[in-house]
């Protein structure tokens, strides 16, 4: 699930409304915009309305430009040091527009936090998600910053908000700040950002339309448009509460007492509850978090100083792989030109060098271990071969390699060693064999070993286990089902200690306990598939990928 959780029809009038609430309260931080690119014009077009100017942060920007410094080119013909304003500054009053946020690295994503934190130069942040991957989301130091985030992928046109004249200002009515703190303690947010910024939209919802109150109403937009996204756990059923003791017999001339109108907590949650998608409600009913802890099946972000996408220069000195960056020594060295004695020369020295950095993707390996055993053979190898030919098909777009490892009768067998070649992979996998017991240990030993010398040599690993988790071929060869059985878990468990992300597909006809207790030794991710056809069971490996 991406970060932007309000995803329906009519997203777009609560991007639209989202603006406006940034406009009166630049307090609230701004939006993510995730998808929706021919309608995003239309909420910039609400923010230049009610903000100042606006200034657009490329993705590859360097701190010069973006926080000021140093003009080069004016110092140097000047003789003293020229400061020009960065992209920041010029933006006090308005907004800044981050296109493609979603690669942003996390050094430039800390300096605009700390930016907005200190509040030296107000603006609202807009941050255009175009990620497409799971884990290609904006960084989090800095989606946490801003109040809103919303998803236009699904959105339809619609008509534009009506001018208003807002209020100066609003009131809190009682108990409005334990309902939204209670309601994000219900929905499992820990930051205390979160129930801040629902109270800001509440009474920026209440001045937009010229009241001096918040209302319950108000309070119920803020839970669905801060709140709602930021879930990440399904309130907890109450209780049964024991039948209340009858009322009092009222005698004549008594009025009842009208107690009928549900706490304030109560309808709060309920706005929140009602914004959470279906698929997401699902999510969070098996427990699952909508923030992603890791990149489980894809290549890893590593610095580097020879290629990738460019970042910052820091200090330090070439040499063994590090290239200098030219631009940023002179920028570090031209201040001090005057204490230097600068005559028709710029005086560089050890202290002013800066070196090149670079962020690239690893190469990922996602390693079959196949149940080609008596009892898994004629109904799950062909499965297997179809779902290795469908990710070796991704290979090239997502730099993937796919290997697969065979075990039956007393050991495991390298069938496939890493590679992106279909047509290798398909000639190795033609006669694919089946039989026999099911080394289950031998099996994840081997698997754990090909992801370690993956590792090793800076790819990323991911084991898939296909089988129906009854070992009975201990790790020496013998056919004692309880030895067996033990030596699965203790290679289960050395999967999960190694850190090597791994999904268990239990393929038998009636899952069982055995494999649901080894997928939690590995710390896996448990897949029931007792009736998937090769296209199902891609499918399924490629969402845990992506979860």
């Amino acid at each position: 699930m991406s970060p932007a959780g309000v995803s329906a029809p009519d997203a777009l009038a609560d991007a639209l409304l989202a603006a406006r609430l940034c406009a009166i309260d630049p307090g609230l931080g701004g939006i993510v915009l995730k998808g929706g690119e021919m309608l995003r014009e239309a909420v910039l077009a609400e923010l230049r309305a009610g903000l100042g100017p606006e200034r657009r942060i490329p993705v590859n920007v360097d701190d010069e430009r973006l926080l000021g410094g140093i003009n080069l080119t004016a110092t140097l013909a000047a003789g003293r040091p020229v400061r020009r304003e960065g992209l920041l500054a010029e933006a006090a009053g308005g907004f800044v527009v981050l296109p493609m946020a979603e690669r942003l690295s996390e050094a430039v994503a800390g300096r605009i936090a700390a930016a907005i934190d200190t509040g030296e130069a107000r603006f609202v942040t807009i941050a255009l998600d175009d990620g497409v991957e799971a884990d290609a989301r904006p960084p989090a130091a800095l989606a946490e910053r801003l109040a809103f985030h919303i998803d236009l992928t699904d959105a339809r046109p619609g008509a534009a908000l009506p001018p208003v004249a807002p209020a100066a200002r609003a009131a809190d009515p009682p108990g409005a700040i334990e309902a939204l703190v209670t309601t994000a303690a219900a929905l499992g947010i820990a930051s205390a950002r979160a129930p801040g910024f629902a109270l800001r939209a509440a009474r920026a919802a209440a001045r937009a339309e010229g009241r001096c109150l918040v209302t319950v109403a108000d309070l119920a937009l803020a839970a669905r448009l801060v709140l709602a996204p930021r879930a990440t756990q399904r309130p907890a059923e109450p209780e049964a509460a024991e039948a209340p003791p009858p009322p009092p017999e009222q005698g004549e001339g008594q009025e009842e007492a009208a107690t009928d109108t549900p706490p304030l907590d109560d309808l709060v949650l309920a706005a929140a509850l009602a914004a959470l998608p279906p698929d997401l409600l699902a999510r969070v009913a098996e427990g699952r978090s909508r923030q992603r802890a890791r990149a489980n099946g894809a290549g890893e972000r590593r610095l580097g100083h020879a290629r990738g996408r460019p970042l910052g220069a820091r200090a330090g000195l070439p040499g063994g792989g590090k290239r200098l960056s030219l631009i940023d020594t002179l920028r570090a060295a031209a201040p001090w030109q005057r204490l230097r004695g600068r005559q028709n020369r710029v005086l560089i020295r050890r202290d002013d060098l800066r070196i090149r950095r670079f962020e690239a993707r690893a190469e990922a390996l996602t390693i079959f271990a196949v149940d080609a055993s008596g009892s898994s053979a004629l109904a799950r190898l062909a499965e297997a071969k179809g779902a290795v030919e469908l990710l070796l098909a991704e290979a090239y777009v997502k730099r993937a390699e796919v290997a697969l490892i065979a075990f039956r009768g007393t050991g495991a067998e390298l069938l496939l060693p890493p590679t992106r070649s279909l047509t290798r992979a398909r000639r190795s996998l033609a006669d694919l064999p089946g039989g026999g017991g099911t080394p289950l240990a031998a099996g994840l030993d081997a698997a754990r070993l090909l992801a370690e010398a993956a590792r090793a040599k800076g790819r990323t690993p991911f084991v898939v286990v296909l089988t129906d988790g009854r070992a009975n071929i201990a790790a020496d060869g013998s056919t004692v089902r309880a030895l067996a059985e033990s030596d699965a878990a203790a290679a289960a468990r050395a999967i999960g200690l190694a850190g090597i992300a791994a999904a268990f597909v239990d393929i038998s006809a009636r899952p069982r306990p055995e494999g649901a207790m080894l997928a939690a030794t590995m710390r896996a991710r448990y897949l029931p598939l007792p009736r998937a056809d090769a296209a199902a069971m891609h499918a399924a490996i490629s969402a845990v990928q992506a979860a």
